[in-house]
């Protein structure tokens, strides 16, 4: 009976290519397209319904939405600045900049790093469209924050809106995919410094282990001469 050996399957064969670019970046547009909608829905939603309206109880006591008109950042950051506009403006088109090199740059093998480049990027072009379109009575441009959580004990979180969440969520994300990407790169420069460190010892030993070989056969062969003289 005769048997035919199959080759193994070498590490590059079983190894899945990484996804394309073009793939992670049409995933990255569609986060930030359904996110940015929802978010803008949303805050307009509260405009035309809360606005000079009383709260709307959604889980009582610790849900509300409740209309608020944000001059500033998060806990009323610079709200009574002047020049707060420009700089928020000004930060968020550079924050956009960084997310659209991520997105060029970042590593596709992992889909979750790229679903937190739209939300982020969601979340900062939807309170950059009401820092640049809209206006109270006033004249004074702003973010709308409708989303209101009262503690038990007596007092509230800060009102904030979709576009605050969707910051939060990606940029935890983002945190923890940065994170293992370090880990997994210093593992791997700890892999390849051992390997290169092996291929070193062996390479230092075969010339000893030539010169042994060379002696024995030197050896082997004098005896044979002796008896030829």
């Amino acid at each position: 009976m005769c048997y035919i050996e199959r080759p193994m399957p070498t590490d590059a064969s079983t190894e899945r290519p990484d996804p394309s670019r073009s793939s992670r970046l049409v995933l990255t547009v569609v986060i930030l397209v359904v996110t940015l909608v929802l978010d803008l829905w949303s805050k307009d939603w509260a405009w035309e319904n809360l606005r000079r309206q009383r709260p709307m109880v959604v889980i009582d006591p610790l849900l509300e939405f409740s209309f608020s008109f944000n001059l500033g950042a998060a806990f009323g950051f610079l709200n009574d600045a002047s020049w707060a506009r420009l700089f928020f403006i000004t930060v968020t088109l550079l924050a956009l900049a960084y997310m659209t090199w991520l997105a060029f740059t970042l590593p596709t093998r992992q889909r979750y790093s790229f679903v937190a480049v739209g939300l982020i990027s969601a979340g900062a072009a939807g309170n950059l469209h009401d820092r640049l379109m809209r206006a109270n009575d006033g004249g004074f441009y702003g973010v709308v924050d409708f989303i209101k959580i009262n503690y038990p004990w007596g007092g509230s979180w800060p009102t904030f809106n979709v576009a605050d969440v969707l910051l939060l969520v990606g940029v935890m994300m983002l945190f923890v995919f940065l994170r293992r990407e370090g880990v997994e790169e210093d593992e791997d420069a700890a892999k390849t410094s051992a390997q290169s460190d092996e291929d070193g010892s062996d390479a230092a030993d075969e010339p000893a282990g030539t010169e042994a070989d060379e002696a024995d056969e030197a050896d082997e062969a004098e005896p044979a001469a002796v008896r030829a003289d």
